[in-house]
């Protein structure tokens, strides 16, 4: 996942079902092999894993929803956040 950027790993993850795609150049890459894959678009959201660090990071374009609430680049809600960072962490703290 990281030959693309190399430092860290684009995700798109769905928080209802627990699942992340990941690598390539855009968010959106990934956002469309999770709804290729069963997802629901409001169920998926952009982060960043930097393995060297073990940091989440919660900014993509993908993430600009104003009808949910999230008018930013960046995930707003914490207890959002803290939804993406569980799956996240569940799938690469050991990777």
């Amino acid at each position: 996942m990281l030959e693309e950027l190399e430092d860290y790993v684009k995700l798109a993850v769905d928080v209802e079902q627990g699942v992340a795609a990941g690598g390539g150049a855009l968010h959106a890459d990934c956002e469309a092999e999770l709804l290729a894959n069963g997802s629901k678009q409001e169920n998926i959201w952009g982060a960043d894993w930097i393995p060297q660090v073990r940091e989440v990071r919660y900014e993509s374009f993908i993430n600009i929803r104003p009808r949910q609430n999230n008018p930013a680049m960046v995930i707003l809600d914490p207890a959002l956040r803290a939804r993406v960072e569980a799956v996240v962490r569940k799938l690469f703290e050991g990777v």
